[in-house]
């Protein structure tokens, strides 16, 4: 029996559309909160595969949603390339700098990642063999633009101002940078698929903050070259893209991509994808996080109006961003009792 995630993917309609959450493994859930706390910090929890394998199993054990993501981080990339990461409470991811030249060469080859990441990889294999039959494993990673705006400022910043300096100061080696991680994430990629994962998905968070030529040379190239490479090693796993922000540049990246699915956030209505992009096959998406927060009828009003609207082609329901750790564990539930019962 084909897997409702794969069914979507491969361009099916289906009368209910399958379900999982971006961070659906995390600090909403009180499970989580105590298997983190095993852990002793977040970095800890990521390279122990057996807590990983739990935290990652909870919300599938609670909720039974149609695929489980991978826990892990778009950070781990860059650490195993050679930068220092760490976390500081309450702050958020911290990184040693990517800058000049020198910092650049003192990063490692891709195929020098493997070692460190070995944990990630192990942690596929266990959920592989533990997941429900029916439950699809999708594994992931950061996108080079999104994961690069972290390694030239060193942290999250609100508009990716110290990127898209260097991009525009020192262009040769922005470009080597991200290069680099567009091979890095190939071999990280491929080795979650070797692993066990079924499903890749590939998140840009930041492509938003991209214009122009800058979105079609720093968003768009480098997953087509990803999507490229995947597809030449693995030609049955599927693909997720998910340029967040991109607005009207959703329209056709899947296809210019190679994606077999673009992910869409909540800045775009269900009814402008139905129009716009899921003519192009699978779109993923797209409730507000705010609404698993503050419940209630519009909650439900919503995620009716989401379904009805994307019930005309291939759609796997989503938020249309990651889930926040004050959302209401019941507000979860009240979203798929309804998508369930549409």
């Amino acid at each position: 029996m084909t897997k409702s995630i794969l069914k979507a993917l491969a361009g099916e309609k289906q009368k209910v559309p399958p379900i999982w959450m971006m961070r659906q493994a995390g600090r909403y859930l009180p499970e989580y909160r105590e298997t983190r706390a095993k852990a002793g910090d977040f970095l800890s929890l990521c390279y122990n595969s057996e807590l990983a394998a739990e935290v990652t199993l909870q919300p599938i054990r609670r909720y039974g949603f149609d695929a489980a993501i991978l826990f892990a981080d778009i950070l781990l990339l860059p650490q195993a390339l050679g930068s220092d990461l760490w976390f500081e409470t309450g702050e958020g991811p911290r990184l040693s700098t990517v800058k000049t030249q020198a910092d650049f060469d003192n990063l490692l080859k891709p195929e020098e990642i493997n070692e460190t990441l070995a944990p990630v990889y192990e942690t596929v294999k266990i959920l592989s063999q533990e997941l429900p039959k029916e439950t699809t494993l999708i594994g992931f990673a950061g996108a080079p633009w999104t994961v690069a705006t972290y390694m030239v400022a060193g942290r999250g910043t609100p508009d990716q101002a110290p990127a898209h300096a260097l991009k525009n100061e020192n262009p040769d080696l922005f470009d080597d940078l991200i290069d680099l991680l567009v091979k890095g994430s190939i071999e990280y990629l491929s080795h979650q698929i070797n692993a066990g994962a079924e499903v890749i998905k590939i998140f840009d968070s930041w492509a938003g903050s991209l214009k122009g030529k800058d979105f079609d040379k720093y968003a768009l190239e480098p997953c087509k070259k990803i999507i490229a490479a995947l597809k030449s090693k693995h030609p049955g796993v599927p693909i997720i893209a998910f340029p967040r922000q991109a607005g009207e540049r959703y329209i056709g990246f899947a296809k210019k991509t190679g994606a077999d699915c673009v992910a869409l956030d909540d800045s775009v209505t269900a009814d402008w994808i139905a129009r716009n992009v899921q003519g192009d096959g699978c779109v993923q998406g797209n409730l507000a996080s705010s609404h698993m927060v503050s419940g209630g009828a519009e909650l439900v009003d919503e995620t009716k109006k989401i379904v009805k609207s994307l019930s005309g082609g291939p759609h796997i329901f989503n938020l249309g961003h990651g889930i926040t750790p004050d959302a209401d564990p019941n507000n979860v539930q009240i979203m798929i009792d309804t998508i369930r019962s549409s």
